[in-house]
């Protein structure tokens, strides 16, 4: 936790502002984009989503008070700017966001970057019938390998409620798959 004030306070310091900020690139856009994946799915989308969560990370550092891990903080960023971006993308198409998910799963065989295959697709389109709450624990806990401690503090939610949502997501994905 030491470490964590001294770099933040690194970040937050004009001189060592480029230099901490480059670390902090090196260490999260990897598994930022992993998470920012998941959720919006489409690779170019992801990209942009990744860049505005870096804008933003720089923009609001000073407000970061600590109570939580830089970790969990970043990731909080991350997905509600992937859920905006999401959200905003259909309202601009004028459909749901379920609609504009499904739309992006018949796409996705076409992402020369999705190296998935029908049951894969046939996962993501079960992942996207469930509730937001759901798919997000979902998402994190199986494709990210996140701890429901992480999850919770990621997303504001006890730990209980996660494994509740994870459990029920989890027999609705065995029933879509096990129906279509």
């Amino acid at each position: 936790m030491q470490e964590e004030k001294e770099f933040i306070k690194e970040l937050l310091n004009p001189k060592t502002q480029n230099q901490a900020f480059q670390k902090l690139l090196k260490e999260y856009q990897k598994p930022l984009y992993n998470h920012i994946r998941t959720i919006v799915l489409n690779h170019d989308d992801t990209d942009d989503v990744l860049q505005n969560t870096f804008v933003k990370v720089f923009q609001y550092l000073n407000k970061f008070k600590g109570e939580s891990k830089l970790f969990s903080w970043i990731y909080r960023i991350a997905t509600n700017e992937a859920l905006t971006f999401l959200n905003q993308k259909a309202k601009i198409n004028g459909v749901t966001s379920e609609t504009l998910q499904n739309k992006t799963i018949d796409n996705l065989k076409a992402d020369v970057y999705f190296d998935g295959n029908e049951i894969q697709i046939k996962l993501q389109k079960a992942i996207a019938s469930l509730p937001e709450k759901q798919q997000l624990v979902f998402k994190m806990k199986y494709f990210e390998e996140l701890k429901y401690e992480e999850i919770s503090e990621i997303l504001g939610t006890s730990v209980g409620a996660l494994k509740a949502s994870y459990h029920h997501a989890v027999k609705k994905i065995e029933t879509f798959v096990k129906t279509n």
